[in-house]
């Protein structure tokens, strides 16, 4: 079983005495359903779990009245159970092809009998399904794939060790070069495996690495039949844009270009294939924005953005040429560092950031900016052993009017200082942004 940092949402939660609904929100295959087992076994005497996609039928139970009674009276009745009052978790699995049960929540919740956990994997797709949401009766908590920190954990790195590390780098201090350079080995793994639970379990059981690339596949594969059985009218160009994501990345400047995927293509005609992606956790935006101002949504250009995919490890599986050898061996730079500044997306946005990334008429560029203590803070990814030339963090630090929190450049060499400009190891940057 992996140890993931989400239990500690669910632990907060469960001794509320006061609890609404935790609606588990997330991708699919990022391990919700097992958390949840994992959880409910721990937590609970007795556990009741309900996927409305293996079993159909329990969608029944939400037609007509919904009051808890008659919910809980018909679950039973089509044999789940058993129901024990104040020592039974119930878990609605895929509860976004079940709309009425969700309207249900408040009811049960309501009622105060059993403590309720939501979880989907496409819920921003059915939200015009929902007649009526549970507002003010649910908490929502996002699950991403493994960080870095808990991959080091499956690796059986022990946790006093990265307490450890981690104390020395959020003081910005470099760790001893032993360590430096496990860490980016352990890092270079992470690249080429990924977080998702499946594709970790299997690489830590084989040796043979093809296994752990066919599950990888396969989950592509799983995300492509998701396109094709729920994107209705968009799945060829949501299909089409999916999988022009690894070669976007690999251009220079990363920006997704549609004209790229389709002869005189447009925005607006591939804008709800995009919004599919991101409401089913695929793929996360990072936004254009032209001024280093606050907020950034004021001077943001939403037509302009690059696209990256939920796990660094899954995407080294999409691209046509096999890769996974050369990372290992420390050529993160291959296609023009597209795997280092995805895992940045990725670490950032599982701390909760929105992506953003500066760009004035292509004469400046700076890769991710993000707001702290009503601050801005740069971040620069350096793949490669150029790491100090960075002309365009040069020239923003050189604005009068900038209210700068941390210039940041992400490298694959130890932790120093110069001037402004931190520069940081990569596997440090999820715990230097908490």
């Amino acid at each position: 079983m992996l140890k993931r940092k989400i239990v500690n949402n669910l632990e907060e939660w469960h001794k509320d005495p006061l609890k609404k609904a935790l609606l588990l929100k997330g991708a699919r295959q990022v391990g919700k359903t097992t958390t949840v087992r994992e959880f409910a076994k721990n937590n609970y005497t007795y556990f009741v779990e309900i996927n409305f996609e293996k079993f159909p039928l329990a969608k029944q139970a939400f037609d007509g009245n919904l009051d808890a009674e008659t919910i809980i009276s018909k679950l039973s009745l089509m044999g789940f159970g058993p129901f024990v009052e104040h020592q039974t978790l119930i878990f609605f699995d895929e509860i976004q092809t079940c709309p009425n049960a969700r309207t249900a929540i408040k009811f049960l919740v309501e009622n105060g009998r059993f403590d309720y956990i939501e979880s989907g994997s496409l819920l921003g797709l059915h939200y015009a399904d929902v007649s009526s949401y549970p507002v003010g009766f649910e908490y929502s908590v996002n699950m991403y794939p493994l960080d870095f920190e808990e991959f080091l954990w499956a690796k059986g790195v022990g946790n006093s060790v990265i307490e450890s590390i981690k104390k020395t780098l959020c003081a910005r201090q470099p760790i001893d070069e032993f360590m430096h350079e496990q860490l980016s080995k352990y890092y270079r793994e992470y690249l080429i495996v990924g977080g998702m639970p499946e594709v970790v379990n299997t690489y830590l059981q084989n040796v043979d690495f093809s296994k752990t690339l066919q599950v990888q596949r396969s989950i592509i594969d799983s995300y492509r039949d998701d396109i094709a059985k729920y994107a209705g009218q968009e799945k060829a160009r949501a299909t089409l844009f999916f999988d022009a994501i690894p070669s976007e990345l690999s251009k220079q400047k990363k920006r997704f270009i549609i004209a790229d995927i389709e002869q005189k293509a447009t925005a607006r005609k591939y804008e709800n294939a995009a919004q599919w992606l991101t409401d089913a956790g695929i793929a996360y935006f990072s936004y254009n924005t032209h001024d280093l101002l606050l907020p950034f949504e004021q001077y943001e250009n939403r037509s302009l953005y690059k696209v990256f995919l939920l796990d660094t490890g899954l995407l080294c599986s999409m691209w046509r040429e096999p890769i996974q050898w050369q990372v290992l061996n420390g050529e993160i730079d291959i296609n023009e560092g597209a795997l280092t500044e995805n895992y940045v997306a990725a670490e950032l946005t599982k701390k909760g950031y929105p992506l953003h990334y500066y760009d004035r008429k292509s004469r400046q560029e700076l890769d991710f900016l993000i707001v702290q203590n009503n601050k801005i803070s740069i971040i620069e990814v350096k793949s490669g052993n150029d790491y100090r030339h960075h002309s365009s963090l040069d020239n923003a630090l050189e604005k009068t009017n900038l209210s700068l929190g941390e210039a940041m450049v992400v490298c694959k060499f130890p932790m120093q200082k110069s001037g402004e400009i931190q520069y940081l190891p990569l596997y440090a940057l999820g715990w230097i942004y908490v």
